[in-house]
């Protein structure tokens, strides 16, 4: 490969941080223009400019590389969440402040594609051919971001409790990963579904999303609060 003809191992830390940066910067724009299924380890080495063998120095493997972009674009989604300006308060009510938060994670996750696509490969693609070093790296990483999920949730909602917050931000992951695969139907399965006068894939998809995350604080929320002479019980999603 011409592109690999002079390759010289990096040695010093920060030739290894820029080596490690140009194959995520470059995975990351590939998952812009295709989905993750289409993207193999032979073309991404080749976009970068480097044999295959020498991608696999700073990466376990492909599905390292991709969660190494999905913890980044896990952390710049909750960046954005938390600094965006809080929506206006609209209606008041009952779970008025649920449906607002929940609103406004799923549109924040609409607006950000290449990151439901990595939701929706996370456990059962990416997390399956990784080190333990590398494992343990990733899971740290995504707990930590559960738990800043949990506490922007609990700020919006502070009727919520802690459990039921984390339960919340765990869902978000599992609602995602189970809708995302419907949002881009095949040629085949869009015109079939157009006759039978189902709405568009993704309009479908962005409508499912909010509903679901609502329905799920929404839920949470009505049991906080211990039914008279017991307590509520739930288990608690961890991506």
């Amino acid at each position: 490969m011409a592109g690999d003809s002079g390759f010289q191992r990096a040695r010093r830390p920060e030739q290894v941080r820029a080596r490690r940066e140009a194959i995520v910067r470059t995975a990351r724009d590939m998952l812009a223009d295709r989905p993750l299924a289409d993207i193999s380890l032979n073309e991404l080495s080749a976009r970068v400019g480097l044999a295959k063998s020498n991608v696999l120095r700073y990466f376990d493997s492909r599905e390292a590389v991709f969660l190494e972009v999905l913890d980044r674009s896990w952390g710049a989604w909750l960046d954005e969440l938390e600094t965006a300006a809080a929506p206006a308060a609209g209606r008041d009510g009952r779970f008025a402040a649920e449906t607002r938060t929940a609103g406004r994670v799923a549109a924040s996750l609409v607006a950000r594609p290449e990151l439901c696509e990595l939701i929706s490969g996370m456990a059962g693609v990416l997390e399956r051919n990784i080190s333990v070093d590398f494992a343990r790296h990733f899971k740290q990483r995504a707990a930590a971001h559960t738990e800043r999920l949990a506490r922007l949730v609990r700020r919006e909602v502070p009727v919520l409790d802690d459990a039921g917050a984390a339960h919340f931000a765990g869902a978000v992951f599992v609602v995602v990963a189970g809708l995302w695969p419907y949002a881009r139907p095949t040629e085949a399965i869009a015109r079939v579904s157009a006759e039978m006068g189902a709405p568009p894939a993704w309009d479908a998809f962005v409508a499912g999303l909010a509903e679901g995350l609502v329905n799920q604080l929404v839920g949470l929320t009505a049991r906080a609060a211990p039914p008279p002479g017991g307590q509520g019980s739930r288990g608690a999603f961890s991506p």
